[in-house]
Protein backbone atom coordinates (compact mmCIF):
# COMPACT_ATOMS: atom_id res chain seq x y z
CA UNK A 1 0.00 0.00 0.00
CA UNK A 2 3.13 2.51 0.89
CA UNK A 3 4.69 1.18 -1.95
CA UNK A 4 2.11 2.29 -4.29
CA UNK A 5 1.58 5.94 -2.64
CA UNK A 6 5.01 6.38 -2.55
CA UNK A 7 5.46 5.73 -6.14
CA UNK A 8 2.42 8.50 -6.86
CA UNK A 9 3.57 10.84 -4.41
CA UNK A 10 3.15 13.93 -6.44
CA UNK A 11 -0.22 13.16 -7.29
CA UNK A 12 -0.90 12.22 -3.65
CA UNK A 13 0.79 15.87 -2.86
CA UNK A 14 -1.34 17.36 -4.75
CA UNK A 15 -4.70 15.57 -4.02
CA UNK A 16 -3.50 15.99 -0.20
CA UNK A 17 -2.75 20.24 -0.49
CA UNK A 18 -6.38 20.31 -2.13
CA UNK A 19 -8.31 18.19 0.58
CA UNK A 20 -6.08 20.09 3.13
CA UNK A 21 -7.08 23.41 1.37
CA UNK A 22 -10.93 22.81 1.47
CA UNK A 23 -10.92 21.59 4.86
CA UNK A 24 -9.49 25.20 6.08
CA UNK A 25 -11.31 26.90 3.73
CA UNK A 26 -14.86 25.65 5.41
CA UNK A 27 -13.87 26.36 8.71
CA UNK A 28 -12.67 29.80 7.67
CA UNK A 29 -16.41 30.70 6.57
CA UNK A 30 -18.20 28.84 9.51
CA UNK A 31 -15.73 30.52 12.16
CA UNK A 32 -16.30 33.97 10.24
CA UNK A 33 -19.90 33.43 10.34
CA UNK A 34 -19.81 32.31 13.98
CA UNK A 35 -17.46 35.10 15.14
CA UNK A 36 -19.52 37.72 13.51
CA UNK A 37 -23.31 36.26 15.42
CA UNK A 38 -20.96 36.03 18.80
CA UNK A 39 -18.22 38.02 18.49
CA UNK A 40 -16.12 35.89 20.19
CA UNK A 41 -12.37 36.97 20.06
CA UNK A 42 -11.19 33.15 20.42
CA UNK A 43 -13.30 31.75 17.47
CA UNK A 44 -11.69 35.18 15.64
CA UNK A 45 -8.27 34.05 16.30
CA UNK A 46 -8.91 30.60 15.51
CA UNK A 47 -10.27 31.47 12.30
CA UNK A 48 -7.14 32.96 11.36
CA UNK A 49 -5.35 29.89 12.13
CA UNK A 50 -7.04 27.99 9.78
CA UNK A 51 -6.94 30.76 7.40
CA UNK A 52 -2.96 30.50 7.43
CA UNK A 53 -2.64 26.92 7.45
CA UNK A 54 -4.76 26.70 4.37
CA UNK A 55 -3.01 29.17 2.44
CA UNK A 56 0.05 27.62 3.75
CA UNK A 57 -0.94 24.13 2.34
CA UNK A 58 -2.28 25.61 -0.83
CA UNK A 59 1.31 27.25 -1.41
CA UNK A 60 3.20 24.36 -0.56
CA UNK A 61 1.60 21.48 -1.96
CA UNK A 62 -0.44 22.77 -4.81
CA UNK A 63 1.41 25.75 -6.11
CA UNK A 64 4.54 23.78 -5.44
CA UNK A 65 3.10 21.11 -7.51
CA UNK A 66 2.71 23.07 -10.43
CA UNK A 67 6.01 24.98 -10.44
CA UNK A 68 7.88 22.21 -10.04
CA UNK A 69 8.70 21.48 -13.20
CA UNK A 70 11.70 22.69 -15.89
CA UNK A 71 13.63 25.82 -14.33
CA UNK A 72 10.70 26.23 -12.08
CA UNK A 73 11.37 23.90 -9.57
CA UNK A 74 15.70 26.09 -9.43
CA UNK A 75 14.10 29.39 -9.17
CA UNK A 76 10.64 29.24 -6.89
CA UNK A 77 10.33 26.01 -5.40
CA UNK A 78 12.52 27.30 -2.33
CA UNK A 79 9.86 30.66 -1.96
CA UNK A 80 7.15 28.24 -1.87
CA UNK A 81 9.00 26.35 1.04
CA UNK A 82 9.72 29.24 2.82
CA UNK A 83 6.14 30.94 2.96
CA UNK A 84 4.92 27.62 3.97
CA UNK A 85 7.14 27.71 6.76
CA UNK A 86 5.88 31.10 7.73
CA UNK A 87 2.29 30.07 7.14
CA UNK A 88 2.34 27.33 9.48
CA UNK A 89 4.07 28.65 11.94
CA UNK A 90 2.17 31.84 12.28
CA UNK A 91 -0.91 29.20 12.39
CA UNK A 92 -0.02 27.20 15.64
CA UNK A 93 1.08 30.76 16.76
CA UNK A 94 -3.08 31.80 15.93
CA UNK A 95 -4.00 28.67 17.10
CA UNK A 96 -2.68 29.13 20.66
CA UNK A 97 -3.61 32.93 20.75
CA UNK A 98 -7.49 32.00 20.71
CA UNK A 99 -6.72 30.26 23.89
CA UNK A 100 -4.39 32.79 25.79
CA UNK A 101 -6.31 35.99 23.93
CA UNK A 102 -7.95 37.04 27.13
CA UNK A 103 -4.51 37.01 29.19
CA UNK A 104 -3.20 39.35 26.28
CA UNK A 105 -6.39 41.84 25.66
CA UNK A 106 -8.88 43.87 27.05
CA UNK A 107 -12.26 42.14 27.31
CA UNK A 108 -13.83 45.89 26.36
CA UNK A 109 -11.47 46.72 23.69
CA UNK A 110 -11.58 44.09 21.23
CA UNK A 111 -8.75 44.84 18.68
CA UNK A 112 -9.94 46.17 14.81
CA UNK A 113 -8.02 43.93 13.48
CA UNK A 114 -7.12 40.49 14.55
CA UNK A 115 -4.61 40.04 11.63
CA UNK A 116 -2.87 42.92 12.12
CA UNK A 117 -2.49 44.40 15.71
CA UNK A 118 0.72 44.78 17.97
CA UNK A 119 0.44 41.57 20.01
CA UNK A 120 -0.09 39.77 16.40
CA UNK A 121 2.58 41.65 14.78
CA UNK A 122 5.04 40.62 17.75
CA UNK A 123 4.18 37.16 16.97
CA UNK A 124 4.97 38.11 12.88
CA UNK A 125 8.55 39.54 14.38
CA UNK A 126 8.56 35.91 16.08
CA UNK A 127 7.92 34.04 12.81
CA UNK A 128 9.79 36.09 10.63
CA UNK A 129 13.24 34.92 13.02
CA UNK A 130 12.16 31.28 12.88
CA UNK A 131 12.34 30.95 9.10
CA UNK A 132 15.05 33.17 8.71
CA UNK A 133 17.31 31.26 10.64
CA UNK A 134 16.07 27.80 9.37
CA UNK A 135 16.64 29.63 5.52
CA UNK A 136 20.42 30.33 6.08
CA UNK A 137 20.80 27.07 8.19
CA UNK A 138 19.10 25.32 5.78
CA UNK A 139 17.25 22.94 8.02
CA UNK A 140 13.56 22.74 9.32
CA UNK A 141 14.25 22.19 12.67
CA UNK A 142 13.19 25.50 14.24
CA UNK A 143 9.90 25.21 12.79
CA UNK A 144 9.56 21.57 14.16
CA UNK A 145 10.90 22.38 17.54
CA UNK A 146 8.80 25.53 17.84
CA UNK A 147 5.42 24.00 16.78
CA UNK A 148 6.21 20.68 19.28
CA UNK A 149 6.61 23.70 21.89
CA UNK A 150 3.51 25.35 20.92
CA UNK A 151 1.25 22.07 20.79
CA UNK A 152 2.69 20.50 24.41
CA UNK A 153 1.00 24.08 25.89
CA UNK A 154 -1.92 24.39 23.61
CA UNK A 155 -2.59 20.53 24.98
CA UNK A 156 -2.30 21.33 28.36
CA UNK A 157 -4.48 24.29 27.92
CA UNK A 158 -6.58 22.01 26.25
CA UNK A 159 -6.95 19.35 28.69
CA UNK A 160 -7.42 21.68 31.67
CA UNK A 161 -10.02 23.90 29.65
CA UNK A 162 -11.72 20.26 28.84
CA UNK A 163 -11.69 18.90 32.37
CA UNK A 164 -13.30 22.69 33.60
CA UNK A 165 -16.31 23.17 30.80
CA UNK A 166 -16.15 19.47 28.88
CA UNK A 167 -19.40 18.78 29.92
CA UNK A 168 -20.65 22.24 29.17
CA UNK A 169 -18.34 22.69 25.55
CA UNK A 170 -18.47 19.52 24.01
CA UNK A 171 -16.28 21.05 21.11
CA UNK A 172 -13.60 20.85 23.61
CA UNK A 173 -13.44 17.21 23.86
CA UNK A 174 -12.48 17.20 20.16
CA UNK A 175 -9.90 20.35 20.43
CA UNK A 176 -8.36 18.76 22.84
CA UNK A 177 -7.76 15.63 20.76
CA UNK A 178 -6.60 17.76 17.60
CA UNK A 179 -4.09 19.43 19.41
CA UNK A 180 -2.75 15.68 20.36
CA UNK A 181 -2.94 14.39 17.32
CA UNK A 182 -0.93 17.87 15.83
CA UNK A 183 1.37 17.59 18.35
CA UNK A 184 2.10 13.66 17.89
CA UNK A 185 1.88 15.01 13.59
CA UNK A 186 4.73 17.50 14.27
CA UNK A 187 6.88 15.28 16.54
CA UNK A 188 6.52 12.30 13.55
CA UNK A 189 8.23 14.96 10.77
CA UNK A 190 10.71 16.11 13.31
CA UNK A 191 11.77 12.31 13.54
CA UNK A 192 11.19 12.02 10.00
CA UNK A 193 13.83 14.85 9.55
CA UNK A 194 16.45 14.11 12.49
CA UNK A 195 16.78 10.55 12.12
CA UNK A 196 15.42 8.94 9.24
CA UNK A 197 16.24 11.26 6.72
CA UNK A 198 12.58 12.06 5.66
CA UNK A 199 11.81 8.21 5.99
CA UNK A 200 8.67 8.12 3.07
CA UNK A 201 6.41 5.67 4.91
CA UNK A 202 6.72 8.52 8.00
CA UNK A 203 6.56 11.20 5.50
CA UNK A 204 3.29 9.77 4.47
CA UNK A 205 1.98 8.74 7.85
CA UNK A 206 1.80 11.94 9.00
CA UNK A 207 -0.19 12.98 5.91
CA UNK A 208 -2.87 10.81 6.51
CA UNK A 209 -2.61 11.90 10.46
CA UNK A 210 -2.78 15.76 9.14
CA UNK A 211 -5.82 15.10 7.28
CA UNK A 212 -7.51 13.25 10.31
CA UNK A 213 -6.62 16.57 12.06
CA UNK A 214 -7.91 18.62 9.93
CA UNK A 215 -11.32 16.74 9.86
CA UNK A 216 -11.61 16.51 13.33
CA UNK A 217 -11.48 20.05 13.96
CA UNK A 218 -13.74 20.31 10.46
CA UNK A 219 -16.15 18.15 12.55
CA UNK A 220 -16.05 20.03 15.95
CA UNK A 221 -16.65 23.48 14.06
CA UNK A 222 -19.63 21.87 11.91
CA UNK A 223 -21.13 20.52 15.17
CA UNK A 224 -21.13 23.95 16.47
CA UNK A 225 -22.36 26.08 13.71
CA UNK A 226 -25.10 23.79 13.38
CA UNK A 227 -26.77 24.44 16.58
Amino acid sequence: MFNLIIENKEIIKLFYGIVIGLICLIIVLKTDRLFRISLHQGIRYFRNAFLFFGIGFIIRYLLGALFSYEFFSYSYYPIFNILFEFFLIMAGFFLIYSLLWKKFEELHEPYRSSLLNIKIVVLYIMTFVLVFLDYIWKTYSLMFFSQIVLFVFASLISIINYIKNGEKYRFLKFYFLAMLLTLSAWTLNALALLYFNWNQNIIISSYILNVIIFLLFLYGVVKITKK
